[in-house]
């Protein structure tokens, strides 16, 4: 058990604490830095446990990614891809919804594809919701020019 960004050992009680928390072996360190950025750019920890299932994919994310007009939760710029972590399930009334259809808009005209993600499906089906992303991004590789 070692710490997937700096491979330091981990005792089992930190291995259960990040793995518990972000499903992602974390040494005290980097778990404080990973609860610190949540705090400061107000994305939800579904973000950082998608992070580290693509990394390990070899897929190279970026959380918190600011996009010119907005702070997306993950970005992967080569395929321009930004991804949105939905928080909550409620209902949408129609003033949020046309809110959400203008960030779609706004990214298709800068050339990015958005995708929205229920928290929970990252929680319950982490495997699947990732292998989806990735055959999204083989699909944007074959019809965009990577930067």
């Amino acid at each position: 058990m070692t710490c997937v960004e700096c491979k330091s050992p981990l005792s089992y009680l930190d291995h259960r604490k990040s793995m518990d928390k972000f499903q992602a072996e974390l040494c005290p360190a980097h778990l404080k830095r990973m609860e610190k950025f949540l705090a400061q750019n107000d994305i939800p920890e579904e973000t950082i446990i998608l992070y580290y299932a693509l990394k390990e994919k070899g897929i190279k994310p970026m959380m918190a990614w600011w996009d010119g007009k907005r702070t997306v939760d993950l970005a992967i710029s080569r395929v321009k891809l930004n991804i949105e972590i939905e928080k909550s399930l409620e209902p949408l009334t129609s003033e949020k919804a046309l809110q959400e259809l203008e960030k779609t808009m706004h990214s298709y005209k800068n050339g990015f594809t958005t995708i929205r993600i229920p928290y929970t499906l990252i929680r319950k089906d982490l495997g699947r919701t990732v292998e989806n992303i990735q055959g999204i991004i083989d699909g944007l590789r074959v019809n965009i020019k990577v930067i």
